[in-house]
């Protein structure tokens, strides 16, 4: 009897110890597998949600590729192309870097430009003229060589607006304080996104820009319809998607860690990191 009891007893305890130890344990979800842009949708500018015009989005030795090789001229093609799940708590992690030169055609301030887009409107929302997603944008710039700073991870805001250092803006695009980066080299640029409460950009693991009270609002945006953009209102949530702007980019990582979940601690699938409850997600 009191060796089954020491059994029970000692179960319980490698059950606590095994439960304490993962409580803690991120679990990252790789929005990219290497191998197909399955579980993502494109949106082109003057092209239907799912088409994937020219191929602009493949996969090309295992990296996420943005190229332009069977376009004639961009014209305004601007592209987007979203994960298939949104999000509201979440650190979005990309790693890029761009290649080759812009596509003839494209603006010039395009030049080496791209970003991830965070809280973006549903692509089934967006009717084919539609330029960009109502959104917030982790803006990814690259040096041009000439001696000029020109920062990444900056903030973009088409059809919202933002609070930054504590007052209402409405600048569309603000710099980070990020070094720059010249050349094709790889850059790892990290968002924390806490609903409409605050963002945070990091690049290469340094906090280079914060805002808060992200909202509908603000323009930089065409084509859209009138009802996804009530102005004024929080924005909070939705999909995550990457750009296409005309200069071919490439991305290896596409990572994220959800901070939304259970937070009940008697829960198998407990986290102590979720900054935000889901108790219908909560597993016993």
């Amino acid at each position: 009897m009191m060796k089954s009891m020491m059994l029970i007893v000692g179960t319980l305890l490698t059950t606590s110890a095994c439960f304490a130890q993962t409580a803690d344990e991120e679990e990252w979800l790789a929005l990219f597998n290497g191998q197909d842009l399955d579980d993502w949708i494109p949106k082109i500018r003057r092209h239907p949600v799912g088409e994937n015009f020219a191929n602009t989005f493949r996969v090309e030795d295992g990296l996420f590729t943005v190229s332009y090789d069977g376009y004639e001229s961009f014209d305004e093609q601007f592209g987007h192309i979203f994960y298939k799940d949104p999000f509201s708590h979440y650190r979005v992690l990309v790693e890029y870097r761009f290649i080759g030169e812009p596509k003839p055609g494209a603006p010039e301030w395009a030049h080496r430009n791209s970003g991830v887009m965070v809280h973006s409107q549903d692509p089934a929302t967006m009717p084919p003229d539609q330029d960009f997603p109502i959104s917030l944008e982790v803006q990814f710039l690259g040096g041009l060589s000439d001696g000029k700073p020109r920062p990444t991870g900056n903030m973009c805001s088409p059809g919202t607006h933002i609070e930054y250092q504590g007052k209402f803006n409405d600048t569309h695009c603000i710099n980070s304080t990020s070094p720059t980066f010249d050349g094709d080299q790889w850059v790892v640029a990290e968002a924390l996104v806490l609903g409409s409460e605050k963002i945070v950009h990091f690049i290469n693991g340094e906090a280079v820009i914060e805002y808060e009270n992200t909202t509908f609002g603000g323009g930089v945006v065409s084509g859209h319809r009138p009802e996804m953009k009530p102005d004024g209102e929080p924005l909070g949530e939705g999909y995550i998607s990457l750009q296409s702007e005309g200069h071919a980019i490439q991305f290896r990582r596409v990572e994220l860690l959800n901070l939304k979940g259970c937070m009940d601690p008697e829960a198998s699938n407990y986290k102590d990191y979720f900054l935000a409850g889901d108790p219908d997600t909560c597993r016993y």
